[in-house]
């Protein structure tokens, strides 16, 4: 098929299809709002700010505006115009302003700006030297604590692990590029602004790294900070202290894993932070971790087996928690006087958009709270929490959702025994078009630590690509083998120094459970995943022969070579338990470079050509090997793509040539061959 190998589709069927489905889904021109982030509540509890996407063109990412909604009737409206991107916004404790974050004036170059809600004039602060990643107010109003970026500064894997843009570059195209190991630029910093005077002054010292930081108290920043800008340098970083007016940083934690979330109380006495094993920085999910900083102690604080993705204080004893716990997403709220940890809400239907639910609580009563929701069927909303019961505020979905639901005939949980007798959970999404038993695309999650869970399919690359399956005929398979977040920090370990080892039977003995009960015809399975997940089908496809087709996105297929080009060597070896010169080692044994001599299945390697993550030598490596071996293998690299593909036109490119690989050596079409069972047979 012609699609898969020729450089410009445009003038495709397939193309043209998917791309007329992304017009569809993402409302071209209208001026909707099709997805929402970041959702903060007003003082008064009637009304929230949220980054809301509106899509103009099919043109790179589509930028966000600052959008309100009214809690009680649903009714949202824009605040913000223009081609740039608005984030991050947050109202001032008296309701007066939103502060936000804005690109205006730059591509790329987030500054902090105000609107004031009266007048809806918007206005800026001097600039700081870096670009801003968060901001938060400090509880009397008077204060913004910003967390800034150096221009340059590599973006975390999630994000897309390429580097930010760097400012004074030459624009001369034959000019070389120049690393030295010790660029300035990569540094991340705190900075305050100050209400009374207008301006902005740095407040963290300098040879400490700031990744996350929240208020404590009035005068000091609760920080996670390593001694080194890398991304490496953030798998061993540490909480500490930082006094705003000294500028002095003192650490308070030293943590065995990685941190993630911290938040202090009103008056700073109290903390919380969240210790995990973690493959990703923002995608930490595990254990809360208390401590009154008087006594110095952290305690683990009992959860009831929920992964927790986010903390906030209430007041200074009423600790607010979200997180994951294996189908579930759940709310949580803790009361430090009184020790009782109580669940307000939890559905396995509903989940929280982003890379993990963060909601914002509402009011006084326990467990209230707002977020912006979804799931496989149910297109992004605002939903309200309030007495443990959820409600649909308003939807962004505009009718898109019919399309899904009509190609989706159910979305079903399934549990199975891997080898060693490990319970192993997955999500199976069964299409209208035909009948059991379907071909099936197993989608292997990135990570290794992160988790399936309800997501709305159009927001992304690869959400599309699973779409355009189900629609024409092809069922859809998510496991969540050991590794996966939602499922506490045992479950996790047991990938930890033996990536490639036991999960990936995890995978093939959820495609035996489905086979075994005739949902899945065994003669059509194919396999896919990007990240650790493109690591995994390069890696099974070389372990068994059962596959008809193979996509491989942003892989990982040589491990050395991984480790000293990617910003995350750390990660490498720590998951690995080993070093990359020792030749007998994990390193040269888990390199599917190593194993290509096996490969019968046909392979799509697709990589970013800025990927700092997986750089893309990783498909190229893979796609040569496979081709010396006699293997069918075709390699497509994006040339402004990082980690995955999530710009237009790119995006459409991507969903189409997947879809056609797929068609091409599974075709949806065959007469089945045993009747099917239900999993409860």
């Amino acid at each position: 098929m012609l699609t898969t190998l020729s450089q410009d589709i445009r003038n495709t069927n397939i193309y043209s299809e998917v791309e007329r489905r992304v017009k569809s889904f993402h409302h071209l021109g209208t001026g909707l709002i099709i997805d929402a982030v970041e959702i903060h509540v007003s003082p008064d509890s009637k009304v929230a700010v949220f980054s809301g996407v509106i899509a103009n063109k099919l043109e790179g990412q589509s930028p966000t505006r600052i959008c309100l909604a009214d809690l009680e009737s649903g009714v949202t409206r824009v605040l913000t115009e223009g081609t740039h991107t608005d984030r991050a916004p947050k109202y001032s404790p008296d309701g007066s302003k939103i502060a936000f974050l804005s690109d205006r004036e730059e591509a790329g170059n987030f500054q902090l700006y105000f609107l004031d809600l009266p007048s809806g004039v918007v206005s800026s602060t001097e600039f700081v030297d870096g670009w801003v990643e968060s901001l938060l107010w400090s509880g009397d109003g008077q204060r913004i604590l910003l967390t800034v970026a150096g221009h340059g500064a590599d973006i975390s894997g999630g994000q897309g692990a390429v580097t930010s843009k760097k400012q004074g570059s030459a624009s001369i195209s034959w000019l070389p590029s120049i690393e030295t190991g010790d660029e300035s630029y990569r540094w991340r910093s705190v900075w305050v602004f100050e209400a009374s005077s207008g301006r902005v002054k740095q407040v963290s010292p300098s040879g400490v790294n700031v990744w996350e930081a929240s208020w404590c108290g009035e005068t000091d920043v609760l920080a996670v900070v390593s001694t080194g800008p890398a991304e490496a340098d953030w798998y061993k970083a540490s909480l500490a202290k930082i006094q705003i007016t000294t500028h002095e940083s003192s650490v308070i934690y030293k943590p065995k894993e990685q941190l993630g979330w911290p938040s202090a109380s009103p008056s700073g006495e109290k903390v919380a932070i969240v210790e995990a094993i973690c493959s990703d920085r923002c995608l930490v999910a595990g254990d809360v971790l208390l401590s009154d900083l008087n006594s110095g102690k952290f305690e683990k604080l009992f959860t009831n087996s929920v992964d927790i993705t986010h903390t906030e204080w209430r007041s200074e004893d009423r600790l607010f928690l979200a997180g994951h716990r294996g189908f579930e997403t759940v709310v949580l709220e803790y009361n430090v006087n009184t020790q009782i940890l109580i669940e307000t809400w939890r559905s396995t239907d509903v989940t929280g958009v982003g890379r993990s639910i963060k909601p914002t609580p509402i009011g006084e009563n326990i467990g209230d709270c707002l977020f912006v929701g979804e799931s496989y069927l149910r297109a992004p909303e605002i939903g309200v929490v309030r007495d443990g019961a959820y409600r649909t505020l308003v939807s962004f979905g505009h009718g898109v959702e019919n399309e899904i639901q009509d190609c989706i005939a159910s979305v079903e949980q399934v549990n199975w025994s891997a080898p060693d007798g490990l319970d192993i959970q997955g999500w199976f999404l069964r299409p209208k078009v035909g009948s059991a038993p379907y071909p099936l695309v197993m989608h292997v999650h990135g990570g290794p630590v992160s988790h399936w869970r309800p997501r709305w399919l159009p927001r992304t690359s690869h959400g599309t690509t699973d779409f355009m399956l189900l629609k024409y005929g092809y069922a859809v398979f998510y496991p969540n083998p050991r590794g996966s977040s939602g499922r506490g920090q045992d479950f996790v370990r047991r990938v930890q120094g033996n990536m490639g080892g036991a999960e990936t039977y995890d995978h093939l003995s959820g495609l035996d459970y489905l086979t075994s009960k005739g949902i899945v015809d065994p003669e059509r399975i194919g396999v896919m995943g990007g990240s650790h997940g493109g690591f995994m089908t390069s890696w099974i496809i070389t372990q068994d022969q059962r596959f008809s087709a193979a996509v491989a996105v942003a892989p990982v297929t040589d491990r050395v070579a991984q480790y000293l080009t990617c910003a995350h060597s750390y990660y490498v070896s720590l998951f690995l338990g080993d070093k990359y010169d020792n030749a007998n080692g994990a390193f040269f044994k888990t390199s599917p470079i190593m194993y290509a001599d096996r490969v019968k299945t046909p392979t799509l390697n697709i990589a970013g050509a800025l990927d700092r993550c997986t750089p893309p030598g990783q498909a190229v490596e893979f796609h040569n090997a496979l081709l010396e071996n006699g293997a069918r293998s075709v390699l497509v690299v994006y040339p402004e793509e990082g980690h995955g593909v999530k710009k237009m036109p790119a995006f459409i490119d991507y969903v189409s040539r997947i879809v056609s690989w797929f068609s091409e050596h599974m075709p949806q079409h065959r007469e089945p061959v045993y009747s099917p069972k239900t999993f409860d047979e």
